[in-house]
């Protein structure tokens, strides 16, 4: 495993203060499989480059063009 990848991992805590929302956010977003973790050392962390380049989409159904 590289150096350079154990420093971009981050604990959902930081990952929410990074995204300006709640740990919980975080958690949600980790169970449904839209950021993924790694277990280093009996913890779940988060890769940082992920995290940020995450999008957000809009909520519901998307509009039809009728």
């Amino acid at each position: 495993m590289s150096t350079h990848f154990l420093t971009d991992l981050i604990t959902q805590a930081d990952a929410a203060r990074l995204r300006h929302c709640s740990r919980q956010a975080i958690a949600k977003l980790v169970k449904q499989g839209k950021l993924r973790t790694f277990m280093v050392a009996g913890r779940k962390l988060l890769s940082k480059s992920e995290v940020m380049d995450y999008e957000v989409k809009p909520p519901g159904r998307p509009r039809s063009n009728d």
